[in-house]
């Protein structure tokens, strides 16, 4: 489960366009940061994707990925263009192919071969004819879905939602977000030329003026149990709320956000319904990793927490300069797996009840973050060298934080709360 959004220039309080996801996975994956070079590739190159091999191109762009560990593609990442995408699992009637280029794994190759979010759109389409999506997305189980995109750049934004072979598209127009639900009804600009007439021969609906591609192609049982009906009513109305005054500091807001229910109780409670995705109990997803993008030609600007559970995470800034200690090399696999384990410990103690100073803490962070927004406010556009000094602060200071953290609190009293259920399932991980 995930929730993604973007809010375009005329929406946001600086005229810049913002990005922002969460993405809901087993708390037990590890979600990794990890930054690619651009490369030349020798022609008739094939590339091992998650399950199958497809075609390489003869080069392929910088990118920044947000990324299960064990996986090839990325929940959600950047490019050398400022080109940001991002999936959501999506439950249709069409049938799950057991094999396939995964929803991950096309994010993936259209980030590393496209410049702007339309050319990503139409490669996404051209993968999902040539080779199809499919394959297992489950890390401690076996899960199949269809993909929804988010795909935005420095000026535009489009939604793509797919059923198997059949897809429909959506301009943005100033804000919008998605969840794990089919969004699109019958209002689309572009579309998989058999898209009404198939939903006809299946007889979801009597002809063309009655099509709707949500209501048509979702498989309701599932996709009513993924609780993403809350989550995008609720994110779709705060941007609707807000437009011209959308910021960094709002974006955050929305991703920590809670159901109401679950205000308060969120470890020793699980809930579908929140965009910051507690799991436990039955509820197997868990907020994993968070990531904002700011957006403009002067300058990209990323904010990233580099660990699960955001309401409890520390936001970083990121800028794609020459700078090699953050985010790692693919070479560097285990650090940045060490890196994601390491917060998670927090996050673990946390929820165990360990942190008796916990309001001090969030008070601590809230602090470092404003302050390391103000600096990368003030600092000149384009400043290279000021980027790095503001990176290496802001990174060094929240390792400071964790470190500090994980000693003070190791030795306290562990004490899972919450029903049996749930601390069954927790004691389990």
């Amino acid at each position: 489960m995930c929730d993604t959004m973007v809010a375009l220039g005329l929406a946001t309080r600086n005229g810049e366009v913002l990005f922002a996801k969460n993405s809901d996975r087993q708390p037990n994956e590890p979600h990794i940061m990890v930054r690619i070079p651009r490369k030349k590739h020798p022609a008739g190159e094939k590339v091992q994707c998650t399950y199958i091999e497809v075609e390489q191109s003869e080069i392929t762009y910088e990118v920044f990925l947000l990324k299960p560990s064990w996986i090839w593609g990325c929940e959600m990442g950047s490019n050398e263009y400022g080109l940001n995408i991002g999936n959501e699992a999506v439950f249709t009637l069409e049938k799950y192919a057991k094999t396939g280029l995964t929803g991950m794994d096309m994010i993936r190759l259209a980030l590393e071969r496209c410049k702007n979010s339309l050319e990503a759109l139409n490669f996404i389409v051209s993968l999902l004819e040539q080779y199809g999506q499919g394959g297992n997305c489950g890390y401690e189980k076996k899960f199949y879905y269809h993909n929804s995109f988010l795909i935005a750049d420095l000026e535009s934004a489009w939604v793509l939602e797919t059923a198997g072979e059949y897809w429909a598209a959506e301009r943005v127009k100033d804000v919008r977000s998605i969840s794990n639900s089919l969004s699109i009804g019958n209002s689309f600009e572009k579309a998989h030329p058999r898209l009404v007439q198939h939903a006809i021969e299946r007889k979801w609906c009597k002809s063309e003026h009655d099509f709707n591609f949500a209501q048509c192609y979702s498989d309701s049982l599932f996709t009513h149990f993924s609780g993403a009906k809350s989550r995008h009513t609720y994110s779709q109305s705060a941007l609707e709320k807000n437009r011209g005054q959308i910021d960094i500091n709002f974006m955050k807001s929305i991703l920590r956000s809670h159901h109401p229910s679950l205000e308060g109780k969120q470890f020793r409670r699980s809930s579908l319904k929140s965009i910051c995705m507690h799991a436990g109990g039955i509820i197997g997803d868990h907020t994993t990793g968070s990531y904002i993008a700011s957006l403009s030609k002067e300058q990209c600007t990323y904010w990233l927490t580099g660990s699960s559970t955001p309401c409890i995470s520390i936001f970083k800034p990121l800028w794609l300069v020459d700078y090699n200690k953050i985010p790692f090399k693919e070479e560097e696999f285990e650090k940045a797996l060490a890196f994601w384990k390491r917060r998670e410990q927090v996050f673990r103690m946390i929820l165990r009840h360990q942190v008796p100073e916990l309001p001090a803490y969030l008070e601590e962070r809230d602090q470092l973050e404003e302050e390391w927004m103000q600096m990368a406010q003030a600092m000149e556009k384009g400043n290279h060298n000021e980027m790095i000094r503001i990176m290496e602060n802001a990174w060094s200071q929240e390792e400071e934080l964790v470190s500090r953290m994980l000693a003070e609190n190791q030795f306290n009293t562990r004490r899972l709360k919450g029903s049996p259920l749930f601390r069954s399932y927790w004691r389990k991980r």
